[in-house]
């Protein structure tokens, strides 16, 4: 074989296998790792590697730390990451609570992180505390007046209760409730109007925080703005209620009188019915009593004389009534 083709040949198994063990062991890493004077050793490196876990995941937030002061060992940014946290940002979060004067240890704030929570977010609103603002929330005071506020709440995360603790939503579901009742435990509306810090001071003094990840640090009353008279609308429909109940009562009564009406109209037929009925059986009485000799004809005779001059006279007063003016000023 030509030595010359050897000695290429050689040469690029020898490049293969450099870049095989470069790939493999992160050589650079660990020389930036040395520099910055963070002990780490070379078969870490490669352990970090068999466990599939980047190495510059672990080495560039361990040198950040060294660099900020912070004792955070290699075993623990590991960990953080194969439970699946962000390490960088909960170191981020060390070194911003370092700064801060914040106890922030490393599990709490890798607890915190592990939770869902941002764990930076927090300790820079613990730097900075946040405004949050409610939506409108209407009350009604004890006159009937309705009042829509909105109030801007000022928190501050607390670290101590942020695993487990409540949220935004929470703190302001609590706001809205102190609102209501603040103002529903006012007799005139027109003394929230004067007073709106009347509001902030019942509502802080509730506890509203409490089981939550914030601290509220004031309540201030935004907008206040007066609504509809629900008390006279109320009234009004209560009125209007009154009105159809009565309504209904009245044409329940008219319905009975229309009833009682045809009753006793069916009763007049009824008897009207009977007396012709009856009156259909007096000639066959007269008859009756005539053949039995019980009745005689002058009897009959007479009788029928006095009901002709019952009926003429019955006649006779009916056409006088009739002819009477009914005017005081006609001439007769």
């Amino acid at each position: 074989m030509n030595p010359l083709l050897f000695t290429v040949i050689l040469f690029a198994l020898a490049l293969v296998v450099l870049s095989l063990i470069l790939t493999f062991i992160p050589v650079g890493l660990w020389i930036s790792a040395m520099a910055a004077g963070v002990n780490v050793g070379i078969f870490t490196l490669v352990g970090m590697r068999l466990r599939r876990v980047p190495p510059n995941k672990i080495v560039s937030p361990l040198i950040k730390a060294h660099k900020a002061g912070l004792n955070v060992t290699t075993a623990q940014l590991e960990a953080h990451y194969l439970a699946g946290g962000n390490v960088d940002r909960v170191v981020n979060a060390l070194i911003a609570a370092e700064r801060a004067a914040i106890p922030l240890p490393f599990e709490r704030a890798a607890a915190i992180d592990l939770a869902g929570r941002d764990v930076l977010q927090a300790v820079q609103m613990s730097v900075n505390p946040k405004v949050i603002e409610t939506p409108i929330v209407s009350a009604v005071a004890k006159n009937g007046i309705e009042l829509r506020v909105k109030a801007r709440v000022t928190v501050r995360a607390n670290i101590d209760r942020l695993v487990g603790g409540a949220g935004e939503e929470t703190v302001i579901a609590r706001v809205g409730e102190g609102i209501v009742t603040a103002i529903g435990s006012s007799v005139d509306h027109k003394a929230v109007l004067e007073n709106p810090d009347f509001i902030s001071r019942t509502v802080l003094t509730k506890g509203l925080d409490a089981g939550t990840a914030f601290e509220i640090l004031s309540i201030d009353i935004a907008d206040v703005d007066v609504g509809k008279n629900i008390g006279a609308q109320l009234q009004t429909d209560q009125a209007e209620a009154d009105k159809r109940i009565a309504q209904a009562k009245a044409e329940e009564r008219r319905a009975m009188a229309v009833a009682k009406e045809q009753e006793m109209k069916a009763s007049v037929q009824e008897m009207r019915a009977k007396v012709v009925e009856a009156e259909a059986e007096v000639p066959r009485a007269m008859a009756s009593a005539l053949r039995e000799g019980k009745l005689g004809v002058m009897d009959y005779y007479n009788m029928q004389n006095i009901m002709a001059d019952t009926q003429m006279r019955d006649n006779i007063a009916r056409s006088g009534k009739s002819d009477t003016p009914t005017d005081p000023n006609s001439k007769k």
